[in-house]
């Protein structure tokens, strides 16, 4: 079982602008439209469990539905999936343990956990075992920061690290339990 992030910040920290955009993920020329590895974590994952403003997010972009995994969306103010997206999306609520362990009974063992404040939520109760970080060369200054205040430090240890289009820095971390 394991809980896994995979997710692109600035170099100053933040998943998403002061608006909530993410334009600037895009600032980089990406010829080849690689998917950076996202396809092969995807293969990783049983299910995702992202925030309402994610799913909001998601629900906003052009296109098809991005995900072949059972969507959970933990959220205590959405009452329903938009109409829809009820064959693509859940609800849950509950704490994070909550969440994980309705999940992992139905088989779901390893989830990929999206989403600024569900994140932080997660790791606030030591439930992140994996990170992949991607850092885009650029400052935004302010935005939707993805780390928050800790009750107490975690520590990860640094698995490997890739320079991608000569620009992007994708690193990949374990948390390392004592």
């Amino acid at each position: 079982m394991s809980n896994r992030v995979y997710i692109a910040t600035s170099l100053d920290g933040f998943i998403a602008d002061k608006n909530g955009g993410l334009d600037w993920l895009h600032s980089i020329p990406n010829p080849d439209g690689s998917d950076f590895g996202f396809a092969d974590f995807m293969e990783t994952v049983d299910a995702l469990v992202m925030g309402r403003n994610t799913f909001e997010t998601v629900l906003s972009f052009d296109g098809d539905w991005p995900y072949s995994k059972p969507v959970y969306v933990a959220s205590n103010s959405l009452e329903v999936v938009p109409a829809g997206f009820d064959d693509k999306a859940s609800l849950i609520q509950g704490t994070p343990e909550e969440i994980i362990s309705v999940l992992n009974a139905r088989g779901l063992k390893n989830l990929y956990i999206d989403g600024g404040a569900t994140i932080q939520q997660f790791l606030q109760y030591d439930l992140i075992d994996e990170m992949t970080i991607t850092t885009v060369p650029i400052l935004l200054g302010e935005g939707i920061p993805l780390f928050a205040r800790l009750e107490q430090s975690l520590t990860f240890e640094h698995q490997k690290t890739e320079v991608l289009l000569g620009s992007l820095v994708k690193s990949h971390y374990r948390r390392v339990r004592v």
